[in-house]
């Protein structure tokens, strides 16, 4: 049986000619899958794609159409935040028997989703990562949970404490407002891209404070990539300062997870395995 995919973009645009390399990959690889990007996708409004009430009927459009059985965000960048409180004032019911998969930026979506208990949502790689050497593993890996594998899954998964993963930054933003979903006994993941150590130190500082009052399971940190050069060295890795900051606010430090903005990015189902 096919399974439609619909695809929006919730924060930046995509390309047609990577849209129809995915599209290609998937009809080779997984014939019992349909994939539908929206013409929103590549809509461009300075760094959006499109404006915010572009990019909230796209989403909308997509999670409530019956004929999808999930929805995948193109890719992240950032603008998501700007929809998500709308957007969950917008859903219908057939928007909560849906996956709705993406990771990055669009963690915020995902994350208001995981609060108001709609729908599945998944961190997974998403189309842009056909554009990174490799990628289309990466791609394959969604595709292929999309049509009923689990070998993509994060490896430390268990049937017996739910997960989330975040990207750091998005995960901190979330922090105190009404898009943050109750981790209270979860395992959560972070990753992070393209931050100083600085950056990532204060990030940790930040949300282990806010997830501490959650009394969450403990926290595994992912891929922390393309760490922009300081004019001086932090002293200690990203690993040192989760592990720092775990053990000053009594949060449990689980070691790796296999997330992050390359190749390697596994999924991470919300909630139990």
């Amino acid at each position: 049986m096919t399974r439609r995919i619909a695809i929006c973009a919730p924060s930046t645009p995509f390309t047609r000619e990577d849209a129809a390399r995915v599209t290609a990959l998937a009809a080779a690889e997984f014939p019992q899958l349909d994939l539908f990007f929206h013409d929103q996708c590549f809509a461009c409004e300075g760094h959006f794609a499109g404006s915010d009430a572009t990019r909230l009927a796209a989403f909308v459009e997509c999670a409530n159409d019956p004929a999808f059985e999930a929805v995948w965000f193109v890719r992240g960048g950032y603008g998501a935040n700007r929809i998500a409180m709308d957007a969950i004032a917008l859903l219908a019911p057939t928007a909560y028997d849906k996956a709705y998969l993406g990771y990055s930026d669009g963690g915020t979506l995902l994350g208001a989703l995981y609060r108001a208990r709609i729908g599945r949502p998944v961190h997974a790689p998403m189309p842009t990562d056909i554009r990174r050497d490799g990628g289309e593993e990466a791609v394959c890996r969604t595709l292929g949970w999309l049509a009923g594998s689990r070998t993509g899954l994060e490896p430390s998964l268990s049937d017996s404490r739910p997960a989330v993963a975040f990207n750091l930054m998005t995960l901190a933003m979330l922090c105190g407002t009404p898009l943050m979903p109750d981790l209270s006994g979860h395992v959560v993941m972070v990753e992070e891209v393209a931050e100083y150590h600085y950056a990532v130190d204060r990030l940790l500082f930040h949300v282990t404070a806010n997830l501490a009052a959650s009394n969450i399971a403990g926290l595994r940190l992912g891929g922390v990539s393309a760490v922009p050069e300081n004019d001086r060295p932090f002293g200690c890795e990203a690993e040192d300062m989760a592990r720092y900051w775990c053990s000053r606010t009594g949060i449990e430090y689980l070691g790796s997870a296999r997330i992050g903005h390359d190749v390697e990015n596994r999924i991470v189902p919300f909630g139990l395995a």
